[in-house]
């Protein structure tokens, strides 16, 4: 595909004064934390789906398999339709829930859909805790994916919004962090759940989810509205004493008089979800489509989300798949810390390149090691530890990859490079001001064929705000 925009193929732009105030950073990673609701249900989920008393009870069949049946092959040991059923119902209404939430969020404004997000999170969390059959499972991960939904539309557009341009991509990859965090804290649990006598850990570890629940229902009732948001339903005045004190100087007349001018500009739109098929939006809309379905087909939450099930078929045992789980949370954390001091620095386009470049070494070294052992029968005989150990090694410079690249920009991209006025439905740009971004796709060498010369009332003097 023809490559997206760079920062040094756009013409100096307006820089509008602001500072990181304190009061903007807590706001930021208050918002940010409604990643861990994400973050969480993945480490969660592929953790309780290799405890036996969780497989016992929910799905027989795979408990069979892997613990009863004598075979040695360790291919489909887990293709259960049940079990695919109660992995996938999540993805399917986080999906739908999220055209949904667009709506919500250009109406009500981001916290409402953080806050709405949240309260489906926690009544999910609260059904699978004390789920007593799969249809209580399925119930409650389909309502945890209308919350995750909900959150994910909402949370890196708040961040885009109240953060200064200079500082833009740092703060908003505080979110893909605290899905990390999320991973991370749920890869510990689950090692330590799985250990209680009596085989009722998992209903803690599923239950858990009740506390980042809370996190993102209580944080959004304190957290602020974006001045964007309050422009939108007309809150005027409100909106520039918000500027301000979100920029922490006095002198915003002009990024707010280009915010108002904007926001009147996307009032003339009658259908936002229509104009995304117009040909002056077709780079924003091919980019915002392609980086996250890029980011999912990397297979990073395969990975996470079968990583201990990934590692008993290895050679590792029930603690030992469960603690390379956890150290791989850990490698991912760290990673995602790289990525905050590296991505208004070195820029996104730099870190897409060597992260994806990374990512597919990795992915030919660990496909290429278990090909080697497993073949086509998926009997692989005793397996030394120190080729487990090399499959773990690999795994991580992989996640270590992606963490640092298409993990946090796959939500701060999208975010960043649409018009207010379909900005809510569409749910590079290093040092660049959301105000300017019109610029980026104007100055493409490819992509101004298609935005130059159209709509200029709305462009000049405006450009497209994020």
């Amino acid at each position: 595909m023809a490559g997206g925009p760079t920062h040094n193929s756009v013409k100096p732009g307006k820089q509008y004064p602001g500072n990181l105030t304190t009061y903007v950073t807590v706001t930021c990673i208050v918002a940010a934390m409604g990643g861990l609701i994400f973050g969480y249900d993945i480490g969660i989920s592929g953790g309780v789906t290799s405890m036996d008393s969780f497989l016992k009870k929910f799905f027989p069949s795979v408990y069979r398999k892997t613990n009863l049946e004598k075979s040695t092959n360790q291919y489909c040991q887990y293709n259960s339709q049940t079990l695919t059923m109660f992995t996938s119902s999540l993805y399917l209404a986080a999906l739908l829930s999220s055209l949904v939430a667009s709506m919500v969020t250009r109406k009500f404004g981001r916290k409402y859909s953080m806050l709405f997000g949240g309260f489906l999170f926690l009544v999910g969390a609260i059904l699978n805790g004390f789920a007593q059959a799969v249809w209580y499972l399925i119930l409650g991960r389909i309502l945890l994916g209308l919350g995750i939904g909900f959150a994910n539309q909402a949370v890196p557009l708040y961040l885009s919004e109240m953060a200064p341009y200079k500082y833009r991509g740092s703060l908003n990859v505080c979110f893909q962090l605290s899905i990390t965090i999320g991973i991370l804290i749920a890869n510990v649990l689950n090692y330590f759940f799985a250990k209680i006598e009596g085989g009722w850990g998992w209903r803690l570890s599923l239950g858990g989810a009740v506390v980042p629940a809370l996190i993102i229902s209580i944080g959004s009732l304190i957290l602020p509205d974006t001045p964007n948001s309050m422009i939108e339903r007309g809150e005027i005045d409100e909106a520039k004493k918000k500027l301000k004190r979100v920029r922490g100087v006095e002198d915003v007349d002009e990024e707010f008089a280009d915010l108002v001018a904007a926001s009147e500009a996307s009032k003339q739109v009658e259908n936002p979800w229509t104009n995304l098929l117009q040909r002056k939006y077709r780079p924003h809309l091919v980019m915002a489509f392609l980086i996250p379905f890029f980011q999912q087909f990397t297979g990073i939450n395969v990975i996470m989300f079968y990583a201990p099930v990934l590692f008993q078929s290895i050679g590792f045992k029930d603690d030992a798949s469960l603690m390379s789980a956890v150290i791989t949370g850990f490698v991912n954390v760290i990673a995602t810390i790289v990525s905050i001091y590296g991505v208004d620095r070195w820029g996104r386009r730099a870190l897409l390149l060597e992260g994806g470049i990374q990512i597919m070494l990795c992915q030919i070294a660990v496909a290429a090691s278990i090909g080697a052992k497993f073949g086509l029968s998926g009997e692989p005989g005793e397996l030394p530890k120190w080729y487990a150990i090399v499959v773990v090694i690999f795994i991580c410079i992989y996640v270590s990859g992606f963490a640092w690249s298409w993990g946090p920009l796959g939500w701060l991209v999208p975010s960043e490079i649409f018009p207010l006025e379909i900005r809510s439905a569409a749910q590079k740009t290093k040092g660049i001001p959301i105000e300017e971004m019109g610029n980026v796709w104007e100055t493409h060498w490819y992509w101004s064929r298609f935005v130059n010369g159209e709509d200029d009332d709305v462009h000049n003097g405006v450009k497209s705000v994020v």
